[in-house]
């Protein structure tokens, strides 16, 4: 059997400083196992049972965001086009479909007129994200939690 899977995903968080930060991390918590009994075994990874909601949403060409927080704890998957994401800190990730981010930069400090995050639209197609929110923030909110 091979070795577990790592899957690396964007952690946009807020520092102790009040300041939204972005870190690059690894889910590497998988283990083998059926999802139903019939089913063949696959590598399933930490399963939260928190309430959420799930939606899909389409970001124009040319569209950005104010400055803000996420509205909640949340996965965001591309589905399609680019998307950018820069923190209070000035690093600006650019993802596509295949990457993964979880946003939680919720209760930033306000920081020369911003705070949270900065989003917008990459290149000449809409951005289709889909969005995994947590109904309740946890916590701990430390960089790399889902490891």
């Amino acid at each position: 059997m091979s070795d577990a899977p790592t899957v690396p995903y964007w952690h946009l968080f807020v520092g102790a400083d009040g300041v939204s930060r972005q870190t690059r991390c690894r889910m590497t918590r998988f283990e083998m196992q059926a999802i139903q009994p019939e089913a063949a075994p696959q590598w399933q990874g930490e399963k939260h049972h928190d309430g959420m909601t799930v939606m899909v949403t389409v970001l124009p060409v040319g569209w950005v965001g104010a400055w803000h927080e996420n509205p909640k704890p949340q996965w965001i998957i591309p589905l399609s086009g680019r998307w950018f994401v820069e923190a209070m800190d000035g690093l600006r990730v650019e993802m596509g479909p295949g990457d993964i981010s979880f946003g939680e930069d919720q209760g930033c400090a306000e920081r020369d007129g911003g705070k949270g995050h900065l989003s917008g639209t990459v290149g000449e197609e809409p951005a289709v994200l889909m969005l995994v929110q947590f109904d309740t923030p946890r916590g701990e909110t430390t960089p790399c939690r889902f490891a």
